[in-house]
This record gives C-alpha cells, sequence and structure tokens, in this order.
C-alpha cells in the first residue's frame, strides 16, 4: 500500500477538523455518547475524503517524457544607421 501524499493528509485533517467543529456546532449535543458519533462520523468522513484526491499519475515504462521546449529569446532589431551629419563650421 502506498505511503500517504501530504495533500492526503492536509485534505483529511481539514476535513476531520471542520467537520467536527460543524456538525458538534449545529447537533448542539452534549452527551459524551452524540460527541463519540460525531467524532467517529468525521473520522469517517476524513478517510473517505483522503482516499479520493487524486495521486500524481505514473508513466508507464516505454512512454519517454515529451522534450521542453526551448525557452523563447527577444530579438531587437539593430537600429538604422543614419549618415552622419557633420557641424559646419560657423
Amino acid at each position: 500500500m502506498p505511503r500517504p501524499t501530504a495533500a492526503q493528509l492536509a485534505y483529511g485533517s481539514c476535513t476531520v477538523i471542520f467537520s467536527t467543529f460543524a456538525m458538534l456546532l449545529l447537533s448542539q449535543t452534549s452527551s459524551g455518547a452524540g460527541i463519540a458519533v460525531i467524532a467517529v462520523a468525521a473520522l469517517a468522513l476524513g478517510l473517505l475524503v483522503a482516499m479520493t484526491v487524486p495521486l500524481p499519475q505514473k508513466r508507464p515504462a516505454g512512454v519517454e517524457q515529451p522534450a521542453s521546449p526551448e525557452p523563447l529569446r527577444a530579438s531587437v532589431p539593430a537600429p538604422a544607421h543614419e549618415p552622419v551629419r557633420e557641424r559646419a563650421a560657423s
């Protein structure tokens, strides 16, 4: 079984925390059994979210990576050469 990625851990943890707070606030329960049910439901929801985060795609063994394109280089045209005008002696 592959190890979970950082994204999976982050999404799952955030889901558990926020769903627990939301369910506790919405249900307004104060009994121990109600809190335990909410905690288990939040953990199950967090696990579901963490497992459905898309994993990075692995390339098959025979497929080459596409060649990276050459970086674009700006070309500036050479300045136009004008004939040099000499000042008349005054």
